[in-house]
């Protein structure tokens, strides 16, 4: 049986820091709905101190704040992108259209049609998340999306220059200097500058997360997102500063953000706990990040590798780093995550910024029922249908039969309509 060596907030205070979320954001929501730009301006002056004659930014504008980025930072950009780019290109071919013929004169199909726009939020507060702007941005254009509009916030009364490049270089059709929950609800209901789109997608702060939550269904979202989560299953193999160090750096996301050691090697629990107070000793972001440990970090002990996987799959974390003699075992077998990361050569860092594969993942357990952005999540499946006459015959009358089973009458004259039209055409046998 597992044993909890450290732990972190439970569920019932977390649930309280929820609640007051909420309230904040519907009231912020309401307010955009009623009053469109007035509610915008109001609310990012309020929190970003912001209130600039346009949110939108020009191409002049947009070809000056990126001719202000060195030219490394551009050629790292363009890397990242080249990356992502591939990656994405190669999910979007494993997409097919269909069209089968189920029975003769029975034809039956799906396209995977692009949805019409996005809205795509980079997150910015104490880090520029420039690696954002690639990850939404980026996979909308892969996936076909016509209109794809991106927001990022001010940095404490600056311009995030490399982060607009990104978005410039990813495709944005439109780029805001616009953040938060106010971004979010002008991107989904629309405002006199600001028409509305059809799909909201991206990373944020528990406001921008809650946010989306409210305004699903109105639009579509890529998923529920909390803040980051950690998980690192290890073994005796593994060494603690590594475990430390990857665990911390998820932590400096922000002080609710959980990080989890899972392992078989209560030598290695009790190092890494001593390695991370080390480790917090020299971090620049040791502010935060010793936060999130103290708060929502944990380390589980468990017997074998079958009870670290039943224990990862439980937790269903975000990141899930595999530091153990057989990675392998928990790709072929683990089922609840939002990337694996298999050994000690790659780490959560590089899926975040460079290496190819999405960074917006599911959090809170999500990763039950949904994977990361991607391609995918941009299409609509839609299907289609179409009969011969003799071929409407032969439906007609197993639906008529079908319909009338369910008391569905004004159905089964749908039905018997088709078969009275097309009786006489020759109908064949199954």
């Amino acid at each position: 049986m597992a044993t909890i060596i450290k732990a972190g907030k439970s569920a019932a205070e977390q649930h309280e820091a929820d609640e007051k979320v909420k309230a904040v954001v519907a009231g912020v929501i309401r307010d955009i709905e009623a009053n469109g730009d007035a509610a915008v301006r109001k609310y990012s002056g309020q929190f970003d101190n912001w209130s600039p004659g346009s949110f939108k930014l020009s191409e002049e504008q947009i070809g000056e704040i990126i001719a202000t980025v060195p030219r490394e930072v551009i050629d790292d950009i363009a890397f990242a992108q080249r990356q992502i780019r591939f990656f994405a290109q190669q999910q979007r071919e494993s997409i097919r259209d269909i069209e089968v013929e189920t029975i003769p004169g029975v034809i039956l199909g799906h396209r995977n049609i692009p949805v019409a726009s996005a809205g795509c939020y980079i997150p910015g507060g104490r880090y520029p998340m420039v690696a954002s702007a690639h990850m939404s941005v980026l996979t909308a254009k892969i996936a076909g999306v016509k209109r794809v509009i991106a927001c990022t916030p001010p940095i404490k009364g600056q311009i995030p220059a490399a982060t607009v490049a990104a978005m410039h270089m990813a495709g944005a059709d439109e780029i805001y200097l616009l953040g938060g929950m106010q971004a979010m609800a002008a991107m989904a209901l629309g405002t006199e500058t600001i028409p509305a789109v059809d799909m909201i997608v991206g990373p944020g702060n528990a406001y921008v997360a809650e946010a989306k939550r409210q305004l699903y269904g109105r639009v579509g979202i890529d998923l529920f997102a909390g803040p980051t989560e950690i998980l690192v299953i290890a073994d005796e193999t593994a060494d603690a500063e590594m475990v430390a160090c990857d665990l911390l750096g998820q932590a400096e996301h922000g002080p609710t953000s959980p990080g989890v050691l899972i392992t078989t090697s209560e030598k290695l629990a009790r190092k890494t706990l001593a390695e991370i107070e080390r480790q917090l000793e020299t971090l620049p972001t040791a502010d935060i990040a010793g936060v999130a440990w103290r708060d929502n970090g944990a380390v589980i002990l468990v017997a074998d590798e079958a009870e670290a996987l039943a224990e990862a799959d439980r937790l269903a974390y975000e990141h899930v780093e595999v530091l153990t003699r057989n990675p392998d075992y928990f790709l072929e077998n683990m089922t609840n995550y939002g990337a694996l990361f298999l050994g000690p050569e790659t780490n959560v860092a590089y899926g975040d910024k460079v290496i190819g594969t999405n960074h917006t993942l599911p959090t809170r357990q999500a990763a039950r029922y949904t994977g990361g952005l991607w391609v995918g999540k941009f299409l609509k499946n839609c299907t289609y249908q179409r009969c011969t006459p003799e071929a409407s015959v032969v439906i007609g009358e197993y639906g008529m039969r079908l319909c009338e089973i369910e008391g569905f009458m004004g159905h089964k004259e749908q039905a018997a309509l088709r078969v009275r039209r097309y009786k006489n055409a020759a109908t064949p046998q199954f």
